[in-house]
């Protein structure tokens, strides 16, 4: 696949509507959002380039992470820093945090996925069932889990990227992922989410998956 493929996967994301509690962090609408779509087609074309036959899908964006950076599981210091283990982000891509990343900060279930990935020199494609940050009404700085509906909504998209890149196994991250697998038919495997003190549960999880064959 192309580089028009991930652009035309961005400007679609981007022209989804956003709500009381659910804030479109592409919308290109609002100019804030320029670099957010940025970060995320370099992080998609990064990853093509890597070919990932895993997708791993999470809940949706946290408001001190993805809705700061629109890269799936990544945080401010993630691209403030050098390149990772797997040689992605990094300076001299074009990564860049916005303005109201000052200030902000690093969610740490971030960092617990990608030292664990790291771990187990595992590189599979990141996202979110629900790609867009759901946020309890009045507090936009607030992380809020996407009801059935939102995750529906978002479900075209990972499903997009199923095509775009050479996935073979999708992995739900916690539940929410699992049942948005679950409504559209495909039980997937399922690991713990790494967030809340949940990383030996989520490193098992992927182990077991490993061991098995599923990545």
């Amino acid at each position: 696949m192309s580089t028009h493929s991930i652009s035309a996967f961005v400007e679609r994301l981007s022209v989804v509507p956003s709500g009381p509690a659910r804030n479109n962090i592409f919308a290109a609408a609002d100019p804030g959002n320029t670099q957010r779509r940025r970060n995320l087609e370099i992080y998609l074309q990064e990853m093509l380039d890597r070919a990932p036959k895993v997708l791993l899908l999470g809940e949706a964006p946290g408001f001190r992470g993805m809705r700061i950076t629109g890269v799936p599981f990544t945080n401010r210091t993630m691209f403030e820093g050098p390149a990772n283990r797997f040689g992605l982000f990094g300076p001299g891509k074009g990564y860049a945090l916005p303005e109201e990343a000052a200030g902000v900060a690093s969610e740490p279930t971030a960092t617990v996925m990608w030292d664990v990935l790291a771990e187990l020199d595992f590189l599979p494609l990141l996202w979110s069932s629900c790609p867009w940050h759901t946020h309890v009404a009045g507090r936009p700085l607030s992380n809020r889990t996407p009801t059935a509906a939102e995750a529906d909504l978002g479900t075209p998209f990972w499903q997009s990227l199923t095509e775009i890149f050479p996935i073979q196994t999708v992995v739900a991250v916690g539940n929410v992922a699992h049942r948005s697998l679950l409504r559209t038919g495909v039980d997937a495997p399922t690991v713990r989410h790494p967030a809340h003190g949940g990383r030996s549960a989520f490193k098992r999880g992927l182990q077991e998956l490993l061991f098995a064959g599923g990545g």
